[in-house]
């Protein structure tokens, strides 16, 4: 992002974002992808306390392979799903009388006890696995976009990320009169590399074939085409006269990819080095927060479930005896007190895929 250093990719929505609000300089996920730092960020838990400590997806080198319908149904990444016993962050917000909505990728579980509409959320529209084609919406074939708890082909052809800003500022539009929680999880960039100018079919693998002049200049202009649909999130808000109310989390689940760039950091997502761990984090809730100001303290994926809940009161909807592994960081956040990092420290597990 330019507000992080970048020269080459314009970022001018999220830079606005960072010089408005407070920068994270420290803020780690815990897990190096996707699955188990999304699943900790709803739980606000470690993926080995809430069960999801590795990706629901088949093994990677299927990402090539055709599957036939019925054959994919009974694979893994069809089947598996975070604990029906985790309480998610949707559904607490619930109980304190949020309406909530999920756009873009979902990631934990296809059957229709783990789709997000049993998990406390009101409007879902997204896919539900790792990752699609950002124009057919398929997975090895098999399409992947669902409504709610029903598979959809009716947008296919239509650039995702046009689809999931469709719908945020659809669901905005509808519920700026209630208290929101807008949950918009972007696979952007995520395999395949697909910027919104280009042909269909042209697509770079986000594999070692990413890390090509030709897979860079992908990811650059899906970085920049994601920031242009930030701003349109951002100027409805304005509109509907809710921006100044709206606590706004920016955030990545892992490290930057191969065709990124995570110098002075070492290697990349999928290792536990800090170039796959350490991700940037925008914080932005004004007369609240601080505009411009830069935040060194180390922080990780759980600190945000557990500050919005205590922003919205909703902690009193934790389940009795439910251990939750963040801290609240609004007292750093408004500068009204430091948190004790002699008293933090933090883990992270992972197989060798070596």
């Amino acid at each position: 992002l330019g507000c992080f250093g970048s020269k080459e990719i314009l970022t001018p929505q999220l830079d606005r974002l960072a010089k408005e609000g407070m920068k994270l300089t420290q803020f780690y996920v815990t897990w190096p992808a996707c699955t188990p730092s999304r699943g900790s960020l709803l739980t606000g838990r470690y993926p080995q306390r809430n069960g999801i400590y590795d990706m629901i997806r088949n093994e990677a080198p299927d990402y090539g392979y055709q599957y036939k319908p019925g054959e994919y149904e009974a694979t893994f990444e069809r089947i598996g799903g975070m604990d029906t016993r985790e309480v998610l962050l949707s559904a607490m917000l619930k109980n304190a009388g949020y309406v909530s909505g999920i756009f873009g990728k979902w990631d934990l579980g296809v059957h229709k006890r783990f789709l997000p509409l049993a998990r406390g959320f009101d409007d879902f529209y997204g896919f539900v696995n790792t990752g699609i084609d950002y124009y057919t919406h398929e997975r090895y074939g098999v399409p992947s976009m669902y409504r709610n708890n029903s598979p959809t082909i009716a947008d296919k052809g239509t650039y995702c990320t046009d689809l999931f800003e469709r719908e945020a500022v659809r669901f905005l539009k509808a519920n700026h009169r209630k208290p929101f929680f807008l949950y918009l999880p972007w696979s952007i960039p995520h395999a395949p590399l697909q910027d919104p100018a280009s042909d269909p079919s042209t697509a770079f693998d986000a594999g070692p074939k990413s890390n090509t002049p030709e897979g860079r200049e992908a990811f650059v202009e899906m970085v920049e085409y994601l920031d242009s649909r930030i701003g349109k999130i951002f100027r409805t808000l304005k509109k509907q006269g809710q921006l100044d109310n709206t606590l706004i989390i920016f955030t990545s689940d892992n490290g930057g990819m191969l065709s990124g760039n995570c110098w002075p950091l070492k290697k990349s997502k999928q290792h536990l080095e800090e170039g796959g761990i350490r991700v940037p984090c925008l914080i932005q809730w004004p007369d609240r927060i601080p505009a411009g100001t830069v935040g060194e303290q180390s922080s990780i994926m759980m600190d945000a479930s557990v500050t919005v809940l205590e922003a919205t009161r909703a902690i009193q909807f934790v389940p009795k005896g439910r251990k939750l592994d963040g801290i609240n960081l609004l007292p750093f956040l408004t500068n009204q007190a430091e948190v004790d990092p002699v008293n933090r420290s933090f883990g992270w597990r992972r197989r060798d895929w070596g």
